[in-house]
């Protein structure tokens, strides 16, 4: 009988999966969030945008922007070793609306991603999470060149509830959106542990 260190494989644990979905204004970066946090070949389902979009397309602070969402972007990454979250990044214009009840359906949480350059294109996704009782967090993108401001105005301009987090990141920067998800899991958690109706059988 050999004596030592024991080779004995640590036993497999099957990881739990999470959906989290993000969501925001036209250009906001959720694109960007998905691509820059995960861990697999982001699937993108971006077109062109053509004159014909133009009249009902609100290109006002991104007119630089040449490409657009039209149904979902989708994501994964490993928080823990028995942690996977799933990404589903939402498309931005109106027109696609009928698509958010779909991707909703058996999210943990949201992320409501911001630009404060146009911060009214947030109070859709904000009122849409807010009446069907989905956990969210506010990321403000913070975006070169746009001004910034404290996240009290900001929570404040926005009208959150006191438990809503904000948070400032960089879409771009993976740790940044980490921090993010990590506390969207985490609001989300301590809310369906006040919430008997949470837990399913």
């Amino acid at each position: 009988m050999a004596f030592g260190r024991s080779s004995r494989k640590k036993p497999f644990v099957e990881p739990v999966t999470l959906k989290i979905l993000v969501a925001g204004g036209f250009g906001v970066g959720k694109t960007t969030l998905v691509g820059a946090v995960s861990e697999i070949r982001p699937l993108r389902t971006e077109e062109i945008l053509s004159e014909a979009g133009r009249p009902v397309d609100d290109l006002h602070g991104v007119e630089t922007k040449t490409t657009t969402t039209v149904a979902m972007d989708f994501g994964r990454i490993t928080l823990r070793e028995d942690l996977v979250l799933y990404l589903f990044g939402t498309p931005g214009q109106d027109r696609f609306w009928f698509l958010w009840d779909e991707l909703a359906q058996g999210a943990l949480g949201a992320i409501v991603l911001a630009d404060t350059r146009r911060l009214e294109d947030s109070f859709a996704a904000i009122d849409y999470f807010e009446r069907r009782g989905i956990p969210f967090t506010v990321a403000v993108n913070c975006f070169e060149g746009a001004r910034r401001f404290p996240a009290e105005s900001v929570r404040g301009a926005l009208d959150l509830d006191p438990e809503v987090e904000l948070l400032m990141c960089d879409a771009r920067d993976r740790e940044s959106v980490k921090n993010v998800l990590v506390a969207v899991v985490q609001h989300a958690l301590v809310l369906a542990d006040r919430t008997p109706s949470a837990v399913t059988t």
